[in-house]
């Protein structure tokens, strides 16, 4: 999986960090799978239902002179899902939620992009069953802590969003599951070579 980052400097309007990046050329990024995670959380009643989904691809193209230009998207393995309770699991890829059998993958692609103050807004369509629709993600980059000023080599993208599982036909169980789903991806990235 690869991301690629495009000039460096409006799309990381998103985190101040990258101010200085304006005259950076097309910069190519390997996704680390290993540190990156897809989680998600629900209500439970009074607890959470939290957990997983494996990421099958990702491309991402930032470009830091034009913001629009930015783009997302990303596949998940929805076979692959787990959640804290055993029970929970197998509910999830089960026909009356996600329906793994199905539909194996969950996808997202994005539409647009725009800065809002230090994040940056990520509109597009979110594909579950076999149902698109809208979706939004707030997008945050950032670099370790302790790498040097300027240093782009390693960076984490984060984005956050929630979706109502039932516009997308995942209607199972939700009289004891809540509707909404809180979703966290972390896609950690490296540059290539």
């Amino acid at each position: 999986m690869r991301l690629r980052l495009m000039p460096l400097i409006a799309c990381l309007a998103l985190c101040p960090l990258v101010a200085t990046l304006a005259e950076a050329k097309v910069v190519a990024y390997t996704l680390d799978a290993a540190a990156s995670t897809v989680a998600f959380e629900t209500d439970f009643g009074p607890d959470l239902i939290t957990g997983t989904i494996p990421l099958l691809s990702a491309d991402v193209a930032l470009d830091f002179d034009q913001i629009r230009n930015c783009t997302v998207a990303v596949a998940l393995d929805v076979t692959g899902a787990t959640a804290s309770f055993p029970f929970a699991a197998q509910a999830l890829k089960g026909p009356k939620v996600l329906d793994a059998a199905s539909f194996p993958e969950l996808t997202f692609q994005s539409t647009s992009v725009a800065r809002k103050g230090d994040v940056a807004v990520v509109d597009g369509t979110l594909t579950i069953r076999g149902i698109t629709h809208p979706a939004t993600f707030i997008a945050r980059i950032s670099r370790p802590a302790g790498s040097a000023e300027g240093d782009f080599a390693h960076l984490t993208v984060l984005l956050t969003g929630a979706v109502k599982r039932s516009d997308f036909g995942a209607v199972g169980w939700l009289d004891l599951v809540g509707d909404e789903v809180r979703i966290s991806i972390t896609a950690r990235i490296d540059v290539t070579g």
